[in-house]
């Protein structure tokens, strides 16, 4: 198997399924006024992809690990691009937000099997330098995607975006058709384990063995399995805090520097190109530092200079932009440099045979973080006399210490494959 080949190809799967999700948010204004629908309906359609990938997610735990990967991937991300290419036709609002329900609830579950890809494929001791590479589909997308993706509207139409996205998804379609192998070695070690449970299972009395099982109890039995596992219970915790220890703050950094340090609308831009371009030749970095010095350490390291960027983040009271610039480029190096350590270390707590499942339900996890999030930094944000946002670094001060928090639980964690 051609490993760099194989990642290069998650990598621009990854970037279209976050392209999607992130392009919807820039383009609010002028869905709006398409539609003729209110700010509260617009928060719908960005809220629909999200509640589609949690329940998408949570139905894929279940069945995700009895297929061969290639055949899973192929299927989900063709689903994904016909779902993208039906928000680009939208004729109503009723459309566009089915639409969007339908391209959350295959695109959530495809960056959880990604995810699961790289922990079958990459032996645990090179698994960061690889999750490096793939998580900069991240960066790229704000970098590249989105300012191209904004600009494309803004000479077309709103659908132009969708049209773009869904044909860049359908040429990787087509290239992981041709270039994916087949991926069945979590099939093969399910069955060994399998046989092994039964040969258990044959010294039961036989009035036991003739009950049959429900659909209730097969349908449980993957949830049973990860939360009665101390270890991937952890992971899951972990999971959450280190969520809420970085996306709390996320939504409001481009409002706070346009309203409090005086940035213009095309220079919020430069957040996104400076702070992206910088983790995109960075995060490898990360991974190879994590791989070669420890994956808890350098986990470690970078989350303790992350307090000091969410800091400075939050409590920033200049009009420089250059400096603000600095600020912001930053956390994101050192705030989604943390996240490769951390998410290999999340690989790390589940066999082949149940990765596919666990790493889904951690996506739902993430999902509800990502939910819960928003609300938290909804209820502390408001709207200053002047005109300004009140109480940014009381959101600051909890996102700290939930990366505190973020540290203990992974420190419970332990590697089994």
């Amino acid at each position: 198997m051609n490993e760099k080949r194989l990642l290069l190809i998650l990598a621009t799967v990854q970037f279209c399924h976050i392209i999607d999700f992130m392009i919807i948010m820039p383009l609010g204004k002028t869905i709006m006024q398409a539609f003729d629908i209110t700010p509260g309906q617009f928060a719908w359609v960005v809220s629909a992809y999200a509640l589609a990938a949690f329940a998408g997610n949570l139905v894929s735990t279940v069945v995700i690990d009895r297929f061969d990967r290639r055949t899973a991937l192929l299927f989900l991300f063709t689903c994904f691009t016909a779902g993208t290419l039906a928000c680009a036709f939208a004729p109503t609002y009723g459309f566009l937000l089915a639409a969007r329900f339908g391209t959350g609830l295959f695109g959530g579950t495809l960056g959880a099997l990604v995810l699961a890809i790289v922990g079958d494929v990459i032996p645990l001791a090179r698994r960061a330098s690889a999750m490096g590479w793939v998580m900069t589909a991240f960066s790229a997308a704000s970098v590249v995607g989105v300012p191209a993706g904004i600009w494309i509207a803004a000479e077309y139409s709103w659908h132009a975006p969708f049209y773009a996205t869904a044909a860049l998804a359908a040429i990787f379609v087509t290239v992981a058709f041709f270039f994916v192998p087949p991926m069945r070695g979590h099939l093969r070690r399910e069955t060994v384990v399998a046989d092994e449970a039964l040969d258990e299972v044959s010294r039961e009395p036989e009035a036991q063995l003739l009950q049959p099982r429900s659909v209730g109890s097969k349908i449980a039995a993957p949830f049973r399995a990860i939360f009665s596992n101390p270890n991937q219970r952890a992971a899951l915790l972990f999971t959450l805090t280190l969520m809420l220890g970085h996306f709390t703050i996320i939504p409001f950094i481009a409002p706070y520097m346009q309203i409090n340090v005086g940035f213009a609308d095309k220079q919020v831009s430069l957040i996104y190109l400076i702070g992206g371009g910088l983790t995109v030749v960075l995060l490898p970095l990360f991974g190879r530092l994590a791989d070669r010095f420890g994956r808890m350490q350098v986990f470690t390291a970078s989350s303790f200079l992350a307090l000091f960027s969410i800091y400075a983040l939050t409590n920033l009271d200049t009009n420089s932009i250059p400096v603000a610039l600095l600020v912001t480029s930053s956390f994101f190096v050192v705030a989604s440099g943390r996240n490769v350590p951390a998410t290999t270390m999340v690989t790390s707590v589940v066999r082949p045979e149940n990765r596919g499942g666990f790493m889904s339900i951690r996506q739902s996890v993430n999902e509800m973080a990502l939910f819960f999030s928003s609300v938290v930094a909804g209820f502390i944000i408001t709207e200053g006399p002047d005109g300004k946002l009140q109480h940014y670094e009381l959101l600051g001060y909890f996102t700290i210490v939930m990366s505190v928090v973020a540290v203990y639980t992974a420190s419970r964690i332990r590697a089994v494959a």
